[in-house]
C-alpha cells in the first residue's frame, strides 16, 4: 500500500532504506531529539550517531503503510523485518515537524 507521507518524513524513511545516516540526519532540526529502544539521541551528530550503528548492527527493512495525525504529531505505521529481536513487527514512528524538518522522532511498539 502506498500512502503519501510528509516531504520530510519521506526523506527520512528513503535514507533509512539506503541506509545513509547522514541523510538521514539532515531531516532532522539542530537540537533535534529522538527516543528509540529507552534512550534519547538530541542533536544532528547523536542522531546521525544512532542510526549509524542500527544500520551496522542489524540488517532490515522498513515499509510505511499507514499514516495518522495525534496530539499533534504525524504517526507513521511501519512493518520491520530483518535480523534484529522480535522480528518481524510492527513499529509506530511519532515525528514532530519544525519549519518542514523533523523536531522529534518517537519510536515504539
Amino acid at each position: 500500500m502506498s500512502i503519501d507521507l510528509p516531504e520530510v518524513i519521506d526523506a527520512y524513511f528513503k535514507a533509512d532504506k539506503k541506509g545513509n545516516a547522514q541523510a538521514i540526519s539532515e531531516c532532522f532540526t539542530p537540537d533535534a531529539v529522538v527516543v528509540d529502544e529507552g534512550n534519547t539521541y538530541t542533536g544532528r551528530d547523536a542522531i546521525r550517531q544512532w542510526m549509524a550503528n542500527a544500520s551496522t548492527k542489524y540488517t532490515y527493512t522498513v515499509e510505511p503503510f499507514a499514516l495518522a495525525e495525534e496530539g499533534g504529531r504525524s504517526v507513521v505505521t511501519s512493518h520491520l523485518v530483518g535480523n534484529f529481536p522480535g522480528s518481524p513487527v510492527d513499529l509506530r514512528y511519532f515525528f514532530a515537524l519544525e519549519d518542514g524538518m523533523i523536531a522529534e522522532l518517537e519510536i515504539v511498539p
